[in-house]
């Protein structure tokens, strides 16, 4: 049976890298698959629309009729892998009307599989963030992101009972190189010949990162 991804790239706090995830994650599903669609639920910019025009919409969670459009979207079980990019704004409302709808139950029943990346922070909110995502995600569907660009140390005890996912810190003058609105990462390797340099060794490692994540989806269902 076909089943389709859903990624919520989350976080209760911001400036923790979380756009950066989605965008690296939406790139590589758009190399690997061909076709990916991405959500931007942000207010600050720069955000994901902002980097892949092409492959974003914006989306809403602030009232009913924007939760019902997104919620039609994300749904269907139509192959193609989506990528949300949640902000720090959103994320009680999101996970409070994904519970109350049932959204995890729902989407197993239409052959949906959603995957909820938590960027990791050290904080109270970050914390308490987590509790609530841990008391209802199936602990398979849960995935703590390291981003030692923001986490400058070991990850809180109760983050680390589950899967992580860890992004190496990239040297600042790098980190500004790519938060350029013209930068892809994807265009990057296919453009630097050089595959000894430390972005592309960067790169490469978070796609082989991804592409483990999609198998290991792949073996949950089988």
């Amino acid at each position: 049976m076909q089943t389709t991804p859903v990624y919520i790239v989350c976080s209760p706090r911001p400036l923790v890298g979380k756009t950066l995830i989605a965008r690296q994650l939406s790139e590589f599903l758009k190399l690997k698959n061909g076709d990916v669609a991405a959500f931007d639920i942000n207010l600050k910019e720069p955000s994901l629309l902002e980097y892949l025009p092409d492959l974003t919409e914006t989306a809403e969670v602030e009232d009913t009729y924007g939760k019902m459009t997104l919620m039609d979207r994300i749904i269907v079980n139509d192959g193609i892998a989506k990528v949300i990019d949640l902000g720090f704004h959103a994320f009680d409302e999101f996970f409070k009307m994904s519970d109350e709808i049932g959204f995890m139950k729902e989407a197993a029943r239409r052959g949906v599989t959603p995957v909820i990346l938590f960027v990791a922070d050290t904080d109270r909110v970050s914390a308490r963030g987590y509790a609530t995502l841990a008391e209802q995600i199936p602990r398979n569907a849960l995935i703590v992101v390291d981003n030692e660009f923001v986490v400058r140390g070991e990850l809180p005890e109760a983050m680390t009972q589950g899967r992580i996912l860890r992004i190496a810190a990239l040297p600042t003058f790098l980190k500004t190189y790519v938060d350029r609105l013209t930068f892809t990462f994807t265009g990057y390797l296919r453009s630097e010949r050089d595959s000894s340099t430390e972005l592309h060794q960067w790169i490469r490692r978070n796609y082989l990162s991804f592409r483990e994540l999609e198998l290991r989806l792949i073996l949950q269902q089988s």
